[in-house]
């Protein structure tokens, strides 16, 4: 299928208000004029479209994160299924929303599983020209044992990769 010159830029977001931040941000400087289409669904050539990714983990990772003695039952999964997909649409309608009052229009995609390799395998399927993630602020040190979504994103993307810092907190 041919792109007719569209560009794709795909905004990862989550929980966090720093996710939030980036997609605020990459809105304000990657889109500088809302777009006016007849159609709602229309996609002009030469257009860029912004996608909003949430990764949603694995169910097992909130069963396994209660505690080895607590025993699934289906009744269990379901219930922290419920509450994951529940979430994700939160976290999708309030990125929406930030799209709605700038006045840009949005696609939304939702994938499960590990955030670090999703963020990257979902850009490289969907063609995005670049993926624009927040940054936490993790110094040296945690960054080291967390191993940051945006660090991995950054040396394993096939696309380039925007790192948003949220601003410095003013000091008064």
């Amino acid at each position: 299928m041919e792109r007719m010159n569209r560009k794709v830029v795909m905004v990862a977001v989550d929980e966090s208000q720093e996710s939030l931040y980036a997609l605020s941000w990459a809105i304000d400087h990657l889109f500088p004029a809302p777009m006016t289409l007849q159609d709602p669904h229309e996609v002009a050539p030469g257009t860029t479209t912004l996608v909003i990714l949430h990764v949603q983990p694995p169910v097992h990772n909130h069963i396994h994160s209660v505690g080895p003695a607590v025993c699934a039952t289906p009744s269990l999964i379901e219930s922290v299924k419920h509450a994951q997909e529940e979430s994700s649409r939160k976290v999708l309608s309030n990125a929406l929303l930030i799209c709605e009052e700038k006045g840009v229009r949005a696609e939304t995609a939702l994938v499960e599983g590990d955030a670090k390799e999703m963020l990257c395998q979902t850009a490289e399927q969907m063609n995005a020209d670049v993926l624009v993630v927040g940054s936490r602020g993790l110094g040296a040190l945690k960054r080291a044992f967390l191993s940051s979504v945006s660090d991995h994103c950054a040396h394993h993307a096939s696309c380039p990769v925007l790192i948003v810092k949220p601003p410095k907190a003013s000091t008064s």
